[in-house]
């Protein structure tokens, strides 16, 4: 079969014919059909993250596939259309950018209802990571006024469609101008060059940030005396500077979203979020590369120019 591994440290992935695998008494050997590229992939293949599997290994910490074989008694049926993610997958043992895969009965999940292969690869994370910031973290009403910060990429754009479901008014900002149109229909599309408004405005009741950097704290600013701001991510960097003073004058609560702790959380309300993904309720863009494209794919998402999320097809 053929599969994506990284043979060193920083190099790119090759594509390389292997010897099929042969499934051990209790794992489930799954035909993969899309395999996600996501930013854990590319820091792991860096070599600098605390967790690493032995070189040369196959990438991939998330995936989706359909069931070939598994123990009768305590696997999924063959020809269940299933999730692959955790058990080591992509960290401690081969991942998901492979044609076929035999993983712990313990990473596969069965689907609430069918998906699109690739969608089913990459959902999990940005549409478990918005339910629980809005609904979990920051208990989201129906009359709240939100902005949310990086609303063209995956995480942002399921917050904003998962916010206006709720009854919330939504503002999108994006860092460039091309990127409005990535903006789910629904909310006010903006700018960060033309977001001056909102900060003299100052109407908001919650800002959902995808960005952190040195620009958090003046961003929070956005938002109303006794609102929130939730931090997602730090894709613009991880250290902020706060001025204590200030920051009590702001009278903003500054709240993280931690997935890692949230994992079990994550797995509970995935269900629903499959069958609002699979009814049209909620989408998610996806950029498709074929197996011998992995390095092109992880170059996309190293600089920021994947539209939502990016999988690699088998197929």
């Amino acid at each position: 079969m053929r599969a994506v591994r990284f043979h060193a440290w920083g190099a790119p992935p090759v594509l390389d014919e292997l010897p099929e695998p042969v499934r051990a008494p209790g794992e489930v050997l799954v035909q993969v059909t899309a395999g996600g590229v996501s930013h854990l992939d590319a820091t792991v293949a860096a070599g600098d993250f605390q967790l690493k599997p032995a070189l040369p290994y196959i990438g991939g910490v998330e995936g989706a596939g359909t069931v070939l074989e598994s123990d009768v008694d305590s696997g999924p049926a063959p020809g269940t259309q299933v999730v692959l993610r955790g058990g080591g997958l992509g960290l401690l043992r081969d991942g998901t950018w492979a044609e076929r895969v035999s993983v712990k009965r313990k990473a596969v999940t069965p689907l609430a209802a069918p998906l699109d292969p690739a969608v089913a690869a990459s959902f999990f994370v940005p549409a478990t990571t918005a339910y629980v910031a809005l609904h979990d973290i920051v208990r989201i009403g129906q009359d709240e006024d939100v902005i949310v910060v990086g609303a063209a990429g995956a995480v942002g754009a399921m917050v904003t469609q998962q916010a206006l479901a709720a009854g919330a008014r939504v503002t999108g900002v994006v860092g460039r101008e091309e990127q409005l149109a990535d903006v789910p229909k629904g909310a006010e599309a903006v700018t960060l060059d033309d977001a001056e408004g909102l900060a003299q405005d100052r109407s908001a009741t919650l800002l959902v940030d995808t960005l952190g950097g040195a620009g958090l704290i003046g961003r929070s600013r956005w938002v109303q005396r006794g609102g929130r701001a939730v931090v997602i991510g730090y894709v613009a960097g991880p250290h902020v500077e706060l001025d204590l003073p200030s920051w009590l004058l702001d009278e903003v609560a500054l709240l993280p979203v931690n997935m890692i702790r949230q994992e079990r959380r994550a797995r509970e309300v995935s269900g629903d979020l499959v069958r609002r993904l699979s009814g049209g309720e909620l989408t998610l863009p996806v950029e498709e590369f074929g197996l011998g494209d992995a390095p092109a794919a992880l170059d996309a998402l190293r600089g920021g120019r994947v539209r939502g999320r990016a999988v690699l097809l088998p197929g």
